[in-house]
């Protein structure tokens, strides 16, 4: 495998009595998409700013592209990054096509893309209009076309659809699906986690500066043994040879009521329980639900963490 593009060990930052990173190892390989899972506090921002060279671990070691972030040769390797801060801070005054060229400046970027950046982020009929009248939405959209000033390889997002609609959110992530594909590597932080669980490469669960886990979701979902529901609707009056059929499952879970309802199983089960069902008749349809993000995130961090058992992946 190759060496990483982004190369955390040891990452310790305090602040007073706090912890805001303790102790954190991870690695971002080169083209993933990885997010960072966390409560509010969890030290997602910080580790962030750790990794770009804003602030400096009190332990520990940080390389990105092979470059220690806090030696002299990192300014180079900054110009290959882009960045968007949790709270976008723009100038009001400005319009938005003048604070793509103040940012393009500050990075060495080509000013001739500026407008380019602000069609694909849909700011077309705005780029000229100052920003003190654009929405949240509108900022966060100005905030992800600055950070892809430069073409940058690798790309640190902190919360990118805070207050964007789901047609900016649809939009985000379809710019982000051609990012990958030409090799951007992104490290996205978010707590929206219905929104993302489909669109990492792998994540990083991390719980008070701590990191709990990281895997891909489904390696995560395998290492905590969540059950899997089966959602089942049937004809009236099914009730009772479903529960007869599935009887010799211990350890399944059933809801039923009149002509809907669902079956829990462990996830060794699901090609036997769902044989069952199928082979009768009264059944109508049935739809499975995997562990969501959300469910694989509370199981590590709140409920079946074993501190012995992290999925490392």
């Amino acid at each position: 495998m190759r060496e990483p593009v982004i190369k955390v060990r040891g990452a310790l930052k305090r602040y007073g009595a706090i912890r805001a990173v303790d102790g954190i190892n991870l690695d971002v390989q080169e083209g993933e998409v990885y997010g960072l899972i966390g409560h509010n506090g969890a030290g997602k921002s910080t580790l962030i700013k750790i990794m770009l060279g804003l602030i400096r671990p009190d332990a520990g070691t940080v390389h990105i592209m092979d470059r220690a972030t806090g030696g002299e040769d990192f300014r180079d390797v900054r110009r290959c990054v882009g960045y968007l801060p949790e709270n976008v801070i723009l100038y009001d005054n400005l319009s938005g096509l003048e604070t793509m060229r103040f940012f393009a400046g500050l990075k060495g970027a080509d000013a001739k893309t500026c407008v380019v950046l602000l069609e694909k982020v849909g700011l077309g009929d705005a780029l000229q209009r100052p920003v003190r009248g654009y929405s949240k939405g509108m900022r966060q959209r100005l905030g992800f076309a600055q950070a892809l000033l430069g073409n940058p390889r690798l790309l640190f997002l902190d919360e990118p659809t805070a207050g964007l609609d789901p047609g900016g959110v649809r939009e985000f992530y379809a710019i982000l699906a051609e990012l990958k594909q030409q090799g951007v590597t992104v490290v996205l932080s978010s707590h929206n986690l219905a929104e993302i669980q489909n669109r990492l490469d792998r994540v990083a669960l991390i719980r008070l500066g701590s990191l709990q886990a990281t895997g891909t979701v489904q390696s995560l979902r395998e290492a905590l043994t969540l059950p899997v529901q089966v959602r089942l609707r049937f004809l009236p009056g099914g009730e009772s040879n479903i529960r007869a059929s599935l009887s010799r499952f211990s350890e399944c879970a059933l809801k039923l009521d009149g002509t809907g309802g669902s079956v829990e199983c462990a996830r060794t089960q699901k090609m036997e329980v769902l044989a069952a069902l199928m082979a009768l008749p009264e059944i109508i349809d049935v739809h499975i639900r995997e562990p969501s993000l959300e469910d694989v995130y509370l199981g590590y961090t709140e409920n079946s963490f074993n501190g012995n058992n992290h999925a490392r992946h």
